[in-house]
């Protein structure tokens, strides 16, 4: 999906070919799940004979600042992409209309027309995002509930690692925590952790200060490399694990060292075990849990024992358990003995018999 790297070529894009230009024209798909709280001709008729003032961006979402409000605002989700006539942008799977397809495609949500002829289009393949008209983007959800921009504002290595020593749970999943740092996806999340060399299951607040100021620049590193090739996956380091994220497990290797997958905060993850470990402190901890966890399954089972030898022992139980015994033994008796005596009859009666028979 999308990551910062793409929504800001996108924005970079958006901003070199479209800023200054009067919107004449602006075709809008009837879908509601896409096209979010708006129709498609209120949006229409917002747009048209706007100029564009500026392309902005944070985190994941873009939306164009018109010369008045409202602004119209897209949340990329799994599949958008910004695609401009005439102008080669990124291509990223998933999303990606073929160079041979018409023009717009099929998959557009929103299609503009520029007062010198340049069209604009927003397409969405899988119908995950979500493009809103709103009077001021910055200060309702989802911007507003926005972390720090991963690339404008990445908080100050100090300032990070007082954050991350606060934060008790995965670094992973903190990581693709919108609402602590915005832009980061899962392919950047993977590839930080593994180039910083920590495990994606490590817990944040765990991690050391030489571990916080690797991971702080890795982030910065990742996202400047992705932004100078344009967010062209083809162009990124070929030692990145980026590579072979999507490979299979057993056919997945780095620098001829093993991937292998785990998920975490809900997402498949992939990293290196041979270089990211989790920490000796954290070991112990789990080690610690899982120990405390054994010892209270035995006290369940201890005290299991316990009641049931003290059910064993209790005098009442073990009188009435006798006297059920007894009453068991004296019926079986009883029986016993009513068998014997019809036999005996049995027997007598066929001896008279055989008696009568002879005289």
């Amino acid at each position: 999906m999308p990551e910062l790297p793409e929504v800001e070529v996108a924005r970079r894009a958006i901003e070199e070919h479209c800023v200054g230009k009067r919107i004449v024209q602006c075709s809008v798909a009837d879908d509601p799940k896409v096209i979010d709280g708006v129709t498609p001709s209120d949006l229409e008729s917002a747009l048209v004979g706007k100029t564009i003032v500026a392309a902005m961006r944070k985190g994941k979402n873009l939306w164009l600042r018109l010369e008045s409000p409202p602004f119209p605002t897209f949340q990329f989700g799994m599949a958008g992409a910004i695609y401009i006539k005439g102008v080669t942008l990124t291509k990223y799977k998933r999303s990606a209309v073929s160079d041979a397809d018409e023009w717009p495609s099929k998959y557009s949500k929103v299609l503009v027309k520029m007062d010198d002829g340049l069209e604009l289009s927003f397409t969405d393949k899988r119908r995950f995002a979500r493009v809103r008209l709103l009077e001021d983007p910055e200060s309702v959800a989802p911007i507003s509930e926005l972390g720090p921009d991963a690339l404008l504002e990445l908080m100050p290595i100090d300032a990070f690692m007082e954050s991350l020593s606060k934060k008790k749970i995965a670094i992973k999943a903190l990581l693709l925590d919108q609402s602590f740092i915005s832009g980061i996806g899962n392919w950047i999340a993977d590839e930080v952790l593994y180039q910083a060399k920590i495990h994606p299951n490590q817990i944040a607040s765990s991690l050391s200060r030489e571990s916080c100021k690797a991971l702080h620049n890795c982030i910065r590193e990742v996202i400047d490399k992705a932004l100078e090739v344009g967010a062209d996956s083809s162009q990124f380091p070929q030692d990145w694990i980026f590579h072979s994220r999507e490979k299979k497990p057993g056919n997945a290797f780095v620098d001829g060292k093993k991937i292998e997958f785990i998920t975490v905060g809900g997402r498949t993850s992939a990293y290196v075990p041979e270089l990211q470990k989790l920490t000796a402190n954290q070991l112990e901890e789990t080690s610690h849990k899982k120990s405390a966890k054994t010892r209270s399954n035995k006290k369940v089972d201890m005290e299991e024992s316990a009641n049931i030898s003290k059910k064993t022992k209790d005098p009442k139980r073990q009188a009435k358990k006798t006297g059920e015994t007894k009453k068991g033994k004296t019926q079986k008796q009883d029986e016993e003995a009513l068998s014997s005596l019809k036999k005996r009859k049995e027997s007598s009666q066929a001896e008279t018999r055989q008696k009568k028979a002879k005289k």
